[in-house]
């Protein structure tokens, strides 16, 4: 059931920003530079309509979802450490086909670092296919869609 994801408010920014934090921190040192989730403008893309967020009172996973004509782009999902294990990304990431279908998008794309290796796991497991492994500057990462 995703009926708990909602659109994020200006007053969840501070949330917003404390549990992508908390994902991606262990990350850092992994792969020798800060995620790029880290260092967004959180508050520009709560204002953009492109921040959901889930957990009440405490918000403990967030997405971040960007349209484009032809797909669904999940820039960032992030679940509060805290909260592993009790289905927050399962519930995200059925959230995000969801909200695919409803714009009408037939795709969902996303990419995430090669040093994240535990994610290269987690999306064949929901439907995704790997597509290319590309380096973005200080970025080795794998590139995936999901054909909805």
């Amino acid at each position: 059931m995703t009926t708990d994801i909602r659109l994020a408010t200006a007053a969840d920014v501070p949330a917003v920003k404390a549990v992508t934090d908390a994902a991606y921190h262990p990350y850092i040192e992994r792969i020798g530079v800060v995620p790029v989730p880290m260092e967004a403008d959180h508050a520009a893309e709560v204002a953009a309509g492109r921040v959901f967020v889930t957990g009440d009172p405490v918000v403990v996973g967030v997405l971040v979802l960007v349209p484009h004509e032809d797909h669904l782009f999940l820039d960032s999902i992030a679940v509060h450490p805290e909260a592993a294990g009790q289905g927050v990304g399962r519930r995200l990431l059925a959230f995000v086909d969801e909200r695919a279908r409803s714009l009408g998008l037939p795709e969902v794309r996303l990419y995430t670092n090669a040093m994240m290796w535990e994610n290269q796991k987690l999306y064949p497991r929901y439907g995704y296919e790997m597509v290319e492994r590309r380096v973005d500057g200080p970025y080795d990462r794998y590139h995936y869609r999901k054909t909805l």
